[in-house]
């Protein structure tokens, strides 16, 4: 079985921050880590090849600088590691995106299940992954739980849904995109960081995936991002301290001087 797992390299959520002189996130100085979706995304890949054989393939769009989620990709089980970078994709939307991804993951080859993360934790739009299923034109399902079963050309899952889930069987081949439910990812051993390390990253341009150039980067993306702003102060709060009863108390006045 050959399974493909979206990687995206984003800021580390705790260090964003709005740059106040062009209104974008400030990326200088800010730490980069894997989206954490996507690493649940590839612990469950990993594990589906453990117990049915196969290979697992990390692939990634970004700049120079995202090669190193994939050799933290490989030090966690994943075989090899393909960069999709060039110039050319910057300023990518989603529809961008889920083109580029689509062209590089039918350049590797046919495949039998695309693996992603629910959402990015930079954009939260959770739309790359259906737009990856309707470029490789391959059934897909959102927010999986669990995979039950995987038997023959077919597998039975767990969709989350706000009320419970859905038991879905979906052909193969497939994508599913993953909530952090469905798994714990493993930490890299040690024999895992040797391999990272002198693994060999693939790196593809837009020519070598054979995209178009009027359908990458911002050239090629039907939404842009005109400004980006924090929201304005709520207003004046107040802290009530002490003990619960005193809390009340507290409140209680508070609230009698807007009676």
């Amino acid at each position: 079985m050959k399974i493909v797992v979206c990687i995206k390299q984003v800021p580390d959520a705790k260090d964003v921050r709005l740059d106040p002189e062009t209104n974008t996130l400030a990326r200088e100085g800010v730490e980069s880590i894997m989206n954490p979706f996507d690493r649940h995304a590839l612990e469950e890949a990993v594990r589906i090849k453990e117990e049915h054989g196969g290979e697992v393939v990390a692939l990634s769009m970004g700049p120079p600088q995202a090669e190193t989620v994939l050799r933290e990709a490989i030090s966690c089980g994943a075989d090899r590691g393909v960069l999709v970078s060039d110039r050319g994709f910057a300023g990518a939307d989603t529809w961008a995106t889920s083109y580029t991804l689509g062209n590089a993951v039918q350049t590797l080859g046919e495949f039998d299940m695309v693996l992603c993360g629910k959402q990015a934790i930079d954009g939260d739009t959770a739309q790359v992954g259906p737009g990856l299923a309707t470029q490789l034109r391959v059934p897909f399902v959102t927010c999986v739980q669990k995979i039950r079963t995987i038997e023959g050309k077919s597998l039975d899952l767990e969709r989350m849904m706000d009320d419970g889930y859905d038991v879905v069987r979906l052909p193969i081949p497939c994508l599913l995109t993953v909530v952090k439910d469905i798994n714990e990812p493993r930490t890299p051993s040690l024999k895992g960081k040797m391999k990272a390390k002198k693994a060999e990253i693939t790196v593809l341009s837009a020519a070598d995936i054979g995209a178009k150039p009027d359908c990458i980067g911002l050239a090629g993306s039907p939404t842009r991002v005109v400004n980006v702003f924090s929201p304005p102060p709520r207003g004046d709060r107040t802290v009530f301290t002490g003990s619960a009863e005193e809390q009340v108390d507290q409140l209680v006045e508070q609230l009698g001087k807007y009676i």
